[in-house]
């Protein structure tokens, strides 16, 4: 029990639990950026500097994984590097099984690090996946891999070491405490053997006596979380001649005068008769090391990491201080400006500054589409493959960037449509060049601000969309179509739930399940999508959203006793009218004359049924709105100005209204509606 006492005890006074977050999250940004790096790799011509980019992404997760006591992820990993070392020394040919082993590694470590974060969820077999690398690694194919070889893939990863005995010299040190702390992780790390202090005959140093079966390499892996390589000596007490020092290891001379002397060019360094390539090869990895950390210090100074919650309180709190900004200048108005110049002064101060700290606080959370757009190529990868198809992806705007809210909810509906443009659109290879195609297909996705709302397309240069192919589904549904109908509404029947064009149903598609997942997604974020297609040269389909910020620059106009507001980005122009420019067409809709253009006029009192009390304000102005590549003329009593609002959600907080937006609290306290100016047209439309 005292021992037991003891040991809780020590480990509280090391806690390597606290550092987790960090570790998976700077896992998963390595475990992105090698999968980037393996599917930009050319097989036929490869680029040394690639492929050491991927070996320290996976040597990073190694050396991490190892520390932490994840055995499962530091053997994947241990064999990735053991791989990918072979190929930047040029002593194997990369090969596509090689890119394709690498991808699923990276998959199974992003798997096995989820499971530890978690803590719950099944074990991930890596077994079969460890002797493929193992047999690639030593020049075999992987289905020439003897069964005994499989039984033990272990063993093949990495070979069983015995205990050896080391003296590590770590030092010297600012803060010998450092040193200390590495006891308990010989004490935490199960597997990774015991340590004791011995005497020290330098300033500032630690010497340990090590029992261990691990790598140097590994231990080096092990020490870098709390000193720098360069500070780190390793001594074989079995065998002397087989030192492998970190920066070119000797006996420390008896005079401390001489520093430090089991470093590089210290008197005492090894002779010419002693092994010379391991040390050349570990003083370049110290050099290296003092200038990759000096990098990586570089990079985490340029970021930090915060909790979207903190972020979100954040833009809630500006957002509060827009109201009382706006509260202050409408009571301001009614001031003498000659008798209190210096508060108009402060108040248009006040007034600047809260502008441009929201627009800094708002562009926190805007993320560019790179972040969603960086998932597609593996996945098309894969499934071309899947799919006997050559596919190329193209994508264009990544730098155009959205809120994170939406970022998140937009993913799985682009998801379903590149799946469905690679499947459906994309012709198999033969059937291409039959065609006079290029033998690849090509799916672009692209992304662009246009007026208030971001447009994102998914294209390919396909077979298109058959109309009759799409009638004679839907009549054997039981839908009800006919001849008549125009192209776009033919578009339109494949979102229907259940539809689909597939003669087969497969793993992949043909249930009739995905589009019908992105239109429902994309109508909940008050978005459309629109499809343009032509048989045998492909098809185009356009999201548009909003930009649902949290704060927006809005136009106020009045109609009757009641305040709305326009997106500032909708409003085109506005005019004075008079009565007889006002024209009756069928059904009683009206269209007013802008310019040799017709456009259909929107009358606010009786949308929303404002009540008149007032008679004497007549509709006399019109503001003109563009949306969705259309323009109607809205009539309102009175323009009221031109300030920010902050945006509150309407459905969320009372239920969803057609035809508005959100609503926002104006200066004197009074709830405006934010008007859906793309609703409103396409209301025109019926």
């Amino acid at each position: 029990m005292s021992e037991m006492h003891q040991e809780n005890a020590a480990g509280a006074d090391f806690d390597l639990t606290q550092f987790y977050q960090i570790f998976f999250e700077e896992a998963g940004e390595n475990l992105d950026q090698m999968e980037q790096m393996l599917l930009d790799l050319d097989v036929a011509l490869v680029d040394d500097e690639e492929l050491n980019g991927i070996f320290r992404c996976a040597h990073s997760i190694k050396g991490g994984a190892a520390t932490f006591g994840f055995a499962d992820v530091a053997e994947l990993t241990h064999n990735m590097e053991s791989l990918l070392d072979k190929l930047r020394r040029h002593e194997l040919q990369l090969t596509t099984p090689m890119v394709d082993a690498l991808l699923e590694s990276a998959d199974a470590s992003r798997s096995l690090l989820a499971r530890h974060q978690t803590g719950s969820g099944d074990a991930t077999p890596t077994s079969e996946l460890v002797q493929r690398i193992a047999d690639l690694a030593a020049g075999r194919t992987p289905a020439a891999a003897p069964k005994a070889a499989q039984a033990k893939p272990a063993a093949l990863a990495k070979p069983v070491k015995s205990t050896r005995s080391l003296e590590i010299r770590i030092g010297p040190l600012e803060h010998p405490e450092q040193a200390d702390a590495l006891k308990e992780l010989f004490r935490d790390i199960p597997g990774l053997g015991s340590i004791s202090v011995l005497e020290s005959d330098l300033p500032n140093t630690r010497v340990f006596a090590v029992e261990t079966s691990s790598s140097d390499e590994d231990l080096l892996d092990l020490f870098v979380f709390h000193v720098s390589k360069d500070q780190v000596a390793i001594r074989c007490l079995d065998d002397v001649s087989a030192t492998v020092p970190v920066a070119a290891l000797a006996t420390p001379p008896a005079s401390s005068d001489a520093g430090f002397g089991f470093f590089a060019d210290a008197p005492g360094a090894p002779s010419e008769t002693e092994t010379h390539e391991p040390v050349k090869t570990v003083e370049t990895a110290a050099a290296a090391a003092p200038k990759a950390a000096g990098n990586k210090a570089q990079l985490e100074a340029a970021t930090i990491r915060v909790a979207v919650s903190k972020v979100d309180q954040l833009i809630n709190l500006v957002g509060e201080l827009v109201i009382t900004q706006a509260m202050l200048a409408q009571n301001s108005r009614s001031l003498d400006p000659a008798l209190n110049q210096q508060l108009m002064a402060g108040l248009a101060d006040l007034d600047r500054n809260t502008r441009d700290l929201q627009e800094s606080v708002m562009s926190i959370r805007m993320i560019p589409m790179s972040i969603v757009f960086s998932r597609f190529p593996r996945m098309l990868r894969d499934l071309a493959g899947k799919l006997g198809k050559k596919v190329e992806m193209v994508m264009q705007g990544e730098a155009t960037e959205l809120d994170k809210g939406l970022v998140e909810k937009i993913t799985d509906p682009l998801t379903h449509l590149v799946r469905n443009s690679c499947d459906h659109g994309v012709e198999m290879p033969e059937e291409r060049l039959a065609k006079g195609k290029p033998e690849h297909g090509t799916i672009t996705l692209s992304a662009s601000h246009q007026g208030g709302s971001i447009v994102i397309e998914v294209r390919d240069d396909g077979r298109g969309l058959s109309r009759e192919k799409i009638l004679r589904k839907a009549r054997e549904r039981g839908l009800d179509v006919s001849d008549q109908m125009t192209d776009q509404e033919v578009w339109q029947l494949i979102f229907a739930p259940g539809f689909s064009t597939a003669d087969v149903v497969t793993d992949v598609s043909g249930r009739g399940v995905g589009l019908d997942v992105v239109i429902r997604n994309i109508t909940s974020l008050n978005g459309t999508v629109e499809i343009d297609s032509a048989e045998g040269y492909g098809m185009k389909v356009s999201v548009r959203l909003p930009l649902t910020l949290a704060i927006m620059d809005g136009m106020s106009v009045g109609v009757g006793n009641e305040v709305y507001i326009l997106p500032l980005s909708s409003v085109v122009e506005s005019f004075l009218v008079k009565a007889e420019a006002v024209g009756t067409v069928g059904q009683g809709s009206q269209l007013v004359k802008v310019r040799e253009e017709y456009m259909p006029v929107i009358e606010l009192e009786k949308v929303f049924q404002v009540p008149r009390f007032d008679q004497e304000k007549a509709n006399s102005i019109m503001v003109v709105v563009e949306a969705e590549g259309s323009r109607a003329a809205l009539l309102v009593d009175e323009l009221l100005g031109q300030q920010q609002v902050v945006v509150k959600n309407l459905e969320s907080n009372y239920r969803k209204v057609p035809n508005v937006s959100g609503a926002t609290i104006l200066g004197d306290g009074k709830v405006a509606l934010i008007l859906d100016t793309a609703g409103l047209i396409r209301r025109t439309r019926h």
